[in-house]
């Protein structure tokens, strides 16, 4: 088994995207499991075109690490409706796989996280949802949409226990056996 973490914000920072993709990747690292992180500031991926008469090398490997892994978890703070506009330009890119045999990310399974202040993140859950089901996924019937006013303890700097109990249980329907 192997695990993506696909972290969609486009900040090197220390923010809440890279607090909660570090969250996941220690657990999953914890109990053993493969992950691999990509973080979209840290790879070059043009924009999609159709017209792309070369696929660029840092797509094809960025579809394979996709495709390789067979469990993503997906995380995007709430933009306008929906998730980080490069995120989706990653999985557009996607298509390059359209005449394998079994295409786009076909059998995966996909947790999706997503935040925003106030109680608004869940459409972001629903944005990611469509086009995860739309790449031939099958995403958790868990999700966690996160109300940044009560990710943190107190301290503000580690994540909440009603947080880390949410993260938990998603990655157990995750890597629960099929």
């Amino acid at each position: 088994m192997k695990v993506l973490v696909f972290n969609g914000t486009m900040s090197n920072k220390s923010n809440t995207a890279n607090h909660i993709a570090d969250y996941f990747q220690s657990t999953l690292t914890g109990m053993g499991i493969e992950v691999e992180l990509f973080n979209i500031v840290e790879h070059d991926i043009p924009f999609f075109t159709e017209d792309c008469e070369k696929v660029p090398d840092t797509v094809l490997k960025m579809v394979e690490l996709f495709r390789s892994c067979d469990k993503h978890i997906w995380l995007s703070p709430l933009y306008h409706g929906g998730m980080v506009g490069a995120m989706k330009n990653c999985l557009d890119w996607l298509i390059i796989s359209a005449k394998e045999l079994h295409p786009y990310l076909s059998h995966n399974k996909v947790g999706l996280v997503s935040w925003a202040f106030g109680g608004n993140a869940a459409t972001g859950i629903d944005n990611m949802r469509a086009i995860a089901n739309t790449l031939r996924a099958w995403t958790l019937p868990y999700s966690i949409p996160v109300v940044m006013q009560g990710l943190y303890e107190e301290n503000g700097k580690q994540i909440a226990i009603e947080y880390q109990e949410k993260f938990e249980r998603m990655i157990a329907q995750l890597v629960a056996p099929v």
